[in-house]
């Protein structure tokens, strides 16, 4: 255990908290050393005591890392993040949260297909109304040139 504590994931490391806030679940994760995720500018990471940081995440895996040396991995769609006097709030429609990367990553990418399905469907249903309303317009401009 003094070995650890020597790179940092003991007492005297500056810990914070993390308040995860998705559409149907919240909780709060306590005794975090430090929180590695992506932005639209890359990958970066924050440790406790850092100054007041405000961001939106990308679509990706975060992880954090705790006091008792354990690593857990956040699958996110995106997020709003605000860390300020050492909480971290992380506010997002949905996210997992796991130690087992191949079946936090895997979930990500099952949501990444699922989300990219329902924008194809979404597109496709937008155009078909598009097409439709230029079709009635079409038809109202016809019968008001037949009228007059």
């Amino acid at each position: 255990m003094l070995h650890a504590r020597q790179h940092g994931a003991g007492d005297s490391v500056n810990r914070f908290s993390i308040l995860l806030q998705g559409a149907q679940q919240h909780e709060r994760i306590e005794n975090v050393v430090s929180f590695v995720g992506e932005d639209a500018s890359g990958s970066f990471g924050l440790l406790g005591g850092h100054d007041h940081f405000i961001t939106t995440l990308v679509f990706g895996l975060a992880r954090l890392h705790f006091s008792n040396d354990n690593w857990e991995y956040l699958a996110l769609p995106g997020a709003v993040l605000s860390f300020d006097d050492n909480l971290l709030t992380l506010s997002t429609r949905r996210y997992l949260r796991g130690n087992d990367y191949t079946q936090i990553s895997q979930a990500l990418r099952d949501e990444l297909v699922e989300e990219e399905q329902t924008l194809i469907e979404f597109k496709h249903s937008l155009e078909q109304m598009e097409q439709a309303m230029l079709l009635r317009l079409w038809r109202i401009g016809r019968s008001r040139e037949a009228g007059l």
